[in-house]
């Protein structure tokens, strides 16, 4: 008697193979996008992906550049000057709490609390936080900054300390905010 060892099953021909058994990135499910190929000399596949592109609304993160800075369409420059004045402005009406690494951030201010980890963002009103907690580790150098809101969510956020000396700072620093614009019900 003759012995397989693997599946007696075998893809259909012209099918991709897929599973974790050939491919280990597989997950059930998901497809991944459909390749488009490529060919050097052909025009005809270029307008279309031109097309597509011209079609495509601009986003508000992106800038025009054919049109022309001037009095009906203002440089994307000025804005961003108002609002760092703007900013300015708030800083100089009561404490400010910042700390920064290279991939999180949290901003303390008469606003409220921001808080942002590479990518991703939120930011929370005085009236929307229930506590904001502080956590320095026995050992290590990760300051740890947790927001709690009313609805019994939290949102905690690490820091990267260069010096545990900073931990007692930023502590001092958090607490002068808290006091200022936090009130509790």
């Amino acid at each position: 008697m003759e012995q397989r060892i693997g599946s007696s099953s075998k893809p259909l021909e012209g099918e991709p193979v897929k599973g974790a058994g050939f491919d280990p990135a597989f997950i059930p499910g998901i497809t991944a996008p459909a390749a488009v190929p490529a060919q050097a000399g052909s025009e005809d596949e270029a307008e279309p992906q031109d097309a597509v592109a011209q079609a495509a609304p601009a986003t508000a993160g992106e800038p025009e550049s054919e049109a022309p800075a001037g009095p009906d369409r203002p440089s994307d420059e000025a804005p961003a000057d108002e609002a760092e004045q703007a900013d300015d402005e708030d800083a100089a009406d009561g404490p400010v709490f910042e700390a920064a690494d290279r991939r999180a951030r949290i901003v303390a201010d008469r606003k409220g609390v921001r808080l942002r980890l590479d990518e991703e963002s939120c930011e929370f009103r005085w009236d929307e936080i229930a506590a904001v907690e502080t956590e320095s580790p026995r050992f290590g150098k990760r300051f740890t900054i947790t927001v709690h809101t009313p609805d019994r969510r939290w949102y905690p956020i690490e820091i990267e300390v260069a010096a545990r000396a900073r931990f007692q700072e930023w502590d001092e620093q958090l607490d002068a905010v808290l006091d200022a614009y936090f009130e509790e019900a």
